[in-house]
């Protein structure tokens, strides 16, 4: 990444807005567009036209500690919301930590609660859950049937181009994420002969930005990344890991992170460190909220939109 292209705390906090736990996308004629999951409520209509997803991210199945105390209630809501959808999605992405020690039960568990969802769901994994081995074999057990090196993949939906990225197994100095000089040569071979006219929708656990790399919230060989899709015209980037929404647009790149469905972390800069932050019960789904997110034309500027699960 650039130089300028580090965010000091101020700029960080200028880009953050507070909400987001699941992200509904619409593909019209292969432009990603973002919608309201709210939009299921009585006398509302869904998106008009186009192709759909959700992303949901950070669910932490396994965590009990006072940030919340049942994780698996909170991704049970927004499960809820999901199939509450006047048009279901054609899939869920869901960005990673689907659980917190990487135990076969907490996956059992969070499968079974997406698994009510009655939509396919496509998986990248967090840190946590590749933490028992650390080469990630219990998650690649699960989800890694059809995928490459530690759990990479692509496939085409509504006109687009999904990648999904891992850079949680080798972590870097300071935490921060790595891609890997295997998946690398992978991503450019995947995109090899692609027209650069496709739109190209990147999904990874880490941010593929450096967002803070003082709390490791970066890759730090997403530049070699980001150089492969610069002959793309439409590239957008959906990652999980840091709990709050935060955003970029650079050139034809837009960058989304989402809330987690589990607990907040704290903004860049403002605690000693990242991890659970406690909010008092009552307020916990003020913080896991909704985001809304439309992108104006192929290049324009993103409208976005917050409500919460409160």
């Amino acid at each position: 990444m650039a130089e300028q292209d580090h965010l000091d705390r101020r700029g960080a906090l200028k880009c953050m807005a507070w909400a987001g736990g699941g992200l509904l996308w619409t593909l019209s004629g292969g432009v990603p567009a973002g919608a309201m999951l709210p939009a299921a409520a009585p006398g509302q209509r869904a998106p008009s036209g186009g192709f759909s997803f959700v992303q949901i991210s950070d669910s932490h199945i396994g965590f009990d500690r006072p940030a919340n105390p049942d994780p698996a209630a909170t991704l049970r809501a927004a499960v809820a919301r999901i199939r509450a959808l006047p048009t279901p999605p054609a899939f869920v992405l869901h960005t990673g930590d689907i659980s917190h020690l990487s135990r076969d039960s907490e996956f059992d568990t969070a499968q079974a609660i997406l698994g009510e969802l009655g939509v396919p769901v496509h998986y990248v994994p967090g840190e946590h859950d590749v933490q028992g081995d650390g080469t990630g074999a219990a998650y690649l057990r699960r989800f890694g049937a059809g995928t490459r090196g530690a759990g990479w993949y692509s496939f085409d939906a509504g006109g687009a181009h999904f990648v999904g990225l891992v850079n949680v197994v080798e972590l870097a100095a300071g935490g921060l994420g790595h891609l890997g000089a295997a998946q690398l040569a992978w991503l450019r071979d995947d995109l090899d002969g692609r027209s650069s006219s496709t739109p190209i929708v990147i999904f990874a656990h880490m941010p593929l930005w450096s967002l803070y790399p003082e709390w490791g919230w970066g890759t730090d060989d997403s530049a070699a990344a980001l150089a492969l899709l610069a002959r793309f015209g439409s590239v957008t980037v959906l990652n999980g890991h840091i709990h709050q929404v935060m955003q970029k647009v650079e050139g034809h790149v837009a960058f989304h992170t989402a809330r987690s469905t589990a607990y907040p972390q704290p903004a860049p800069g403002t605690a000693a460190g990242p991890g659970p932050l406690a909010v008092p019960a009552d307020r916990l789904r003020a913080t896991l909220g909704i985001r809304s997110v439309r992108l104006v034309g192929r290049s324009g500027p993103l409208a976005i939109t917050d409500s919460d699960l409160a």
